[in-house]
């Protein structure tokens, strides 16, 4: 395939617009949390049946996998997109907005669900020109981490020679996109801290032994492990978002819990944090006459994109979008369990405008209540994922 032909995608594209959008906005009255995808993966399945991929389902849940067979062999490419929605009560008054009170699509992936569908359309008319195979995943639980792994351990990346991702991003303008050599995305790390002391009167504290002092203790102290033991020159995070303890106002409890999230950008630091933080909290809650337990989960690495499949991705953006509408993107330290594919197999994961045209920058962010997404960016989401394989494996002329 001739690189200029790739220019004919984002037209072809925006023939199917109307077909996306009204995918995409029947994901988004009927949203599902992660591990409860059921009816998502059902219209995804049947969708894709029709284009006469061979498609399998229940991947690591409600995960699909459809492949789609070239005209020649060559490597086999994979495209993901994610499929659940958030514990977050919608408030955008859309016309189409959700339709289950505490479910939203706040986090865009009901249109990463159409824009991969719209790629996988895209391909299946082309599937002539493909020197090599496509594998579509639409993937469950990514807003709670697990959804990527379960895939991998059921064989998904099993013969996949490189992987590509994208994520909306609503303040970037549609038509626009954004890629980062290296570290895109920090690691993802969950910890839960049970602070154990001596229940009894709030009267009578000198016969208690106070875990909520100790637990306020120990959270001011898990801010010294980035502020005096990290290099400031590596980015680390440590949030804690819960502290719970007691349930009266005049009793002191038997015990506080506290749990957080560490965020990184180097897996060194990442292998270190665990240890450092034992330390003070095991520690501090001594001094405080309390016991202190620590449980320290990692969940997933921190997302590096592989150079040649940025260098790739960057190509395709050029050649549909124009250069001048594609930016480097600034790293961020929210977590992407797209990392995990990562670790296998070479990619690249992106960012896909989906703000409005004009002030992008006064967007609703991800995960908001009143968060919206510039539709826009279905056609060109598709167009781009699309252009990536046909790009890596195209070899006649469109």
């Amino acid at each position: 395939m001739t690189k200029p032909s790739l220019q004919l995608l984002l037209p072809a594209a925006k023939a199917i617009e109307t077909e996306l959008i009204a995918l995409r906005r029947q994901l988004h009255q009927n949203p599902e949390l992660s591990l409860e995808e059921a009816e998502t993966s059902a219209s995804a399945a049947r969708l894709l049946t029709k284009l006469e991929l061979e498609v399998k389902r229940n991947i690591g849940g409600h995960g699909i996998v459809a492949d789609l067979a070239g005209g020649r062999p060559g490597p086999l490419i994979a495209l993901r997109a994610d499929m659940d929605a958030l514990p977050i009560q919608e408030e955008s008054n859309l016309p189409f907005a959700s339709a289950i009170p505490g479910k939203m699509h706040a986090c865009g992936h009901d249109a990463h669900t159409a824009i991969l569908y719209g790629a996988a359309k895209l391909l299946s008319e082309r599937k002539d020109m493909l020197a090599g195979s496509v594998r579509f995943i639409f993937q469950p639980a990514e807003e709670i981490n697990a959804g990527a792994q379960a895939m991998i351990e059921e064989g998904v990346l099993v013969g996949v020679d490189e992987i590509y991702g994208l994520h909306n991003l609503p303040t970037l303008p549609v038509g626009k996109a954004a890629t980062r050599h290296g570290a895109l995305m920090g690691s993802v790390d969950r910890f839960e801290i049970i602070i154990t002391g001596k229940g009894g009167h709030g009267a009578i504290p000198d016969q208690c032994v106070d875990p909520i002092v100790a637990a306020s203790a120990v959270m001011l102290s898990l801010q010294t492990a980035v502020s005096r033991e990290i290099s400031p020159f590596e980015p680390v995070v440590v949030t804690v978002g819960s502290f719970h303890g007691g349930a009266s106002y005049n009793v002191i409890p038997e015990r506080a819990e506290l749990t957080g999230t560490v965020r990184t950008f180097s897996r060194s630091v990442q292998d270190a944090m665990p240890s450092k933080l034992q330390r003070l909290i095991s520690r501090t809650a001594e001094a405080h006459r309390c016991q202190a337990e620590l449980r320290y989960t990692k969940m997933v690495p921190v997302l590096v994109n592989h150079d040649e499949q940025v260098r790739l991705v960057e190509e395709a953006i050029d050649l549909i979008q124009g250069a001048e509408n594609r930016s480097e993107a600034a790293p961020v330290l929210a977590g992407e369990d797209f990392s995990n594919y990562l670790k296998h197999v070479p990619g690249c994961f992106f960012w896909l405008g989906s703000g409005p045209a004009m002030c992008a920058d006064q967007a609703n962010g991800l995960y908001h209540p009143q968060f919206l997404l510039n539709e826009e960016c279905l056609p060109i989401g598709a167009a781009l994922l699309a252009g990536i394989v046909l790009l890596r494996l195209g070899y006649a002329n469109a």
